[in-house]
């Protein structure tokens, strides 16, 4: 669904995105992670048109985006990082304007603004003014503005970034049901845990370049199923292992202070870059 090939876009003497190649698969769930700065948001706005491309090919759905960029553009739903509804508007005159600006029947629109209220759990607030919506319920629905169109595909660009834990495993939910109606969904996130949690593969982006690429667990096997965090003074170093066994006879040696856990996906980044999601 989604072609990337030799991506490239410099600003001046800055290069954000340095020879990317990636496909994403019909119905994947692909999260792109990477620090600060990586070049996420740059590949991110490339892919959904509001970008234009330095150097390379990029196809949405077969759609060149440099050719084609409306045909790409109308395969593609976006809930961007930063809340951009009409907060003057109600919750239903956002989902009927997104409706209006592509195209679609007055008829159509109404159907599919009541089954997608009914979808977010948001039929009571359809006439809320979106001013007087939580953030929470804000995100619920962005997603369901992206989903307005029938998209192919799904741009989550930090999607639950700001929210609360419980209210964020809402929204993960919410994800996961888009998934199974068969929509390819790619997102970016500063939470490592979300792409754990969702991801079917990850790629890990670092100045501008992609450095490594698989499934969520592969990459975390690489290291261990366990860790020790070891804490000197104002140092930590992390030791992994692949049982809990040789992680206790490790700390059985040492007088250091300790903590024991699950190997995460952030450890898999910071083994390759030495520095943090963000």
């Amino acid at each position: 669904m989604i072609r990337i090939e030799n991506l490239q876009k410099s600003y001046g003497a800055a290069r954000a995105v340095d020879g990317v190649d990636l496909t994403v698969n019909r119905g994947e769930l692909f999260a792109f992670l990477g620090p600060n700065g990586a070049g996420k948001t740059t590949t991110i706005r490339i892919l959904t048109g509001l970008t234009k491309i330095g150097s390379g090919r990029v196809t949405i759905g077969g759609c060149d985006i440099a050719q084609n960029p409306r045909a790409a553009k109308r395969q593609c739903g976006l809930v961007a990082q930063h809340i951009n509804l009409d907060s003057e508007l109600s919750v239903r005159e956002n989902l009927d304007i997104h409706g209006r600006l592509f195209a679609m029947p007055a008829q159509e629109r109404r159907r599919r603004i009541d089954e997608l209220l009914e979808y977010v759990e948001m039929t009571n607030r359809a006439d809320h003014l979106v001013k007087q919506l939580s953030g929470g319920l804000k995100r619920r629905l962005m997603i369901a503005r992206a989903l307005m169109h029938q998209p192919r595909i799904i741009f989550l660009d930090e999607p639950t970034v700001g929210l609360d834990p419980a209210i964020r495993r809402r929204i993960w939910a919410l994800i996961k049901r888009v998934r199974q109606d068969d929509a390819t969904i790619f997102l970016t996130t500063h939470y490592i845990e979300e792409a754990e949690f969702l991801a079917d593969r990850v790629a890990f982006l670092d100045q501008g370049k992609i450095v490594a690429l698989d499934q969520p667990q592969n990459l975390m096997a690489k290291l261990g199923l366990w860790a020790i965090d070891q804490i000197s003074g104002e140092n930590m170093e992390t030791h992994y292992f692949q049982s809990r066994d040789e992680a206790a006879q490790f700390s059985a040696g040492h007088d250091s202070a300790f903590t024991l856990r699950r190997v995460n996906l952030e450890d898999a980044f910071l083994s390759l870059t030495g520095k943090k999601v963000s």
